[in-house]
């Protein structure tokens, strides 16, 4: 009889301590809600000026936040939308988003620098970085039927590139940083082996491999 008895205390031991460990990771989940996300453990968010605006770039306070369900989707048919390398061109430096957020607080912050947005209209209309501006691939890319003098004229009046008599000095040209939608987005690859091949400097372009989707997954600012 004692030896039953023992056994069913023993018994009735083990499943409270079970049901004790089940429960932890709801608790531990439940203490973490309502906690700061930050960018960096020294900086909330990163403040700057739009043509007079105030615009500041945080992470969702929500600790429950999910994917965008824009960006759900893994398996896009390739072609066209295959996996990008991590180096695009010799030259040219392939960045992450606080290299992005620098750029985006150096461009309005008067130096020479453009954040720009490569995707076609419809896809900047649903959500684009805060502080860059859309100049679409189609604008930079001969294969989307972009002539020659749209781009001459986009180097020369947006980028700094002076043109005498067709050639170009790219002396004073402004550093560029592009990005599209994400690691299997060719708009941003586009728009810059368009430019390498027009002469532009390999070391004045930064590429955001991550794009919207990378962007979009730690929870950054999006403007609509």
């Amino acid at each position: 009889m004692k030896r039953k008895l023992f056994a069913l205390a023993g018994t009735l031991v083990l499943a409270l301590s079970l049901t004790a460990c089940q429960t932890v990771p709801q608790e531990t989940m439940a203490k973490t809600d309502g906690k700061p996300v930050g960018i960096t453990p020294g900086m909330m968010e990163a403040d700057f000026m739009v043509d007079g605006n105030s615009m500041s770039i945080s992470r969702n306070q929500d600790n429950a936040n999910t994917v965008d369900e824009k960006f759900l989707k893994t398996s896009r048919p390739c072609p066209p939308f295959c996996i990008q390398p991590a180096v695009l061109a010799p030259g040219v430096d392939t960045i992450a988003e606080l290299e992005m957020i620098q750029y985006i607080e150096a461009m309005h912050n008067g130096e020479p620098v453009i954040v720009q947005d490569s995707r076609t209209p419809d896809w900047h209309a649903r959500g684009y970085i805060p502080g860059t501006i859309s100049i679409p691939w189609t604008n930079l890319a001969t294969k989307a039927g972009a002539t020659i003098i749209d781009i001459s004229e986009i180097m020369v009046d947006q980028f700094g590139v002076v043109e005498d008599e067709g050639v170009f000095n790219f002396t004073d040209a402004k550093t560029l940083v592009l990005y599209c939608n994400g690691m299997w987005c060719g708009q941003s690859p586009a728009s810059i082996k368009t430019l390498l091949n027009f002469g532009y400097p390999a070391h004045k372009i930064k590429w955001y491999r991550g794009g919207m989707q990378s962007w979009s997954n730690l929870g950054l600012s999006t403007v609509m």
